[in-house]
């Protein structure tokens, strides 16, 4: 239990940056005394502050994030399990909450997901916005190409805006980062090649059959993308843009109070933040921090002088 309290606590902390012994003694149903104890334990791992005093309370630094080596895989599971243990005990949400924070941190072997492909496990809608059946049908060619073993011709446009035409051996359809890619041999290029199905412009099947080639799925270029700068972003959401925000935030970040939603995460800090928020129009707003809010103002004005 002792283990368990002191985890929910770092999270506490991890998600609100000051908190105060009272807060953290009526929430766990302990002494202030014994919150004290367990924060003397958690500094020897993390930089926790203890200020006394009517306005003082208990920090963690606003930049801090649990660095990618904090737990091994084992020490995840454990603490995992313990939090488990801690909420069959004491129903407290608190523990509940940690848990799946915690698990959203967990390590896996891959940078990305690999889906068994089974028709009756999956269901996706292949259509783009905007989309008048041109790029669906483009998708059910390359599926129907993989799955019959069919030669098709393809015209493409290459990241250099050059057009290429040839014949391809589709053997696996890829879907990374909202984008469709399909993994075939390229007879032109002599090789195996990920194609963006954007770029495709048209799709013919040759009704030739080609026979399998043997790759491995490591094989598929799948660089892993991490962000190089991130940022803690706090929002302010409208109910009427709660469920797509929840699909980009992850509900785990949001939080529901006073007829509105508000979200604490960390966000790639790049060129595209500012485009993404301004997407949902007035129905978000920046709390923090002010320099995202400045951004925001600037591409505003710029969109507005277009005009």
């Amino acid at each position: 239990m002792k283990f368990a309290i002191t985890l929910s606590i770092l999270f506490e902390l991890l998600s609100k940056q000051h908190v105060t012994a009272a807060y953290l003694a009526e929430k766990y149903k302990i002494s202030q005394r014994t919150v004290y104890r367990y924060v003397e334990l958690l500094a020897t791992a993390v930089p926790v502050f203890v200020k006394r005093g009517r306005s003082g309370g208990i920090y963690i630094p606003d930049n801090y994030k649990l660095p990618t080596g904090f737990f091994s895989t084992l020490e995840y599971d454990a603490a995992i399990q313990a939090l488990d243990v801690a909420y069959s005990q004491v129903p407290n949400e608190a523990f509940l909450s940690a848990k799946h924070k915690l698990m959203m941190q967990t390590k896996t072997e891959a940078p990305f997901l690999m889906l068994s492909g089974d028709v009756d496990t999956i269901m996706l809608d292949s259509g783009i916005w905007g989309d008048t059946k041109t790029f669906s049908e483009k998708l059910r060619l390359m599926e129907k190409g993989i799955r019959k073993k069919y030669l098709l011709e393809i015209e493409y446009v290459t990241n250099s805006n050059e057009k290429l035409q040839t014949r391809i051996e589709p053997h696996m359809l890829v879907y990374r980062q909202n984008v469709w890619h399909v993994y075939a041999f390229c007879h032109k290029l002599r090789g195996f090649r990920l194609f963006r199905l954007g770029h495709v412009i048209s799709v013919l099947n040759t009704q030739q059959r080609f026979t399998p080639r043997p790759f491995q799925r490591e094989d598929i270029p799948m660089p892993c993308w991490r962000p190089q700068r991130t940022l803690n972003v706090q929002l302010e959401i409208a109910e009427s843009a709660a469920a797509i925000s929840q699909e980009w935030l992850g509900i785990e970040n949001m939080q529901y109070r006073n007829g509105k939603w508000y979200a604490d995460a960390t966000l790639p800090d790049d060129e595209a933040l500012p485009r993404k928020i301004m997407a949902l129009g007035e129905n978000v707003r920046v709390l923090a921090p002010e320099s995202l809010r400045q951004r925001i103002i600037k591409t505003a004005e710029k969109i507005g002088n277009l005009y």
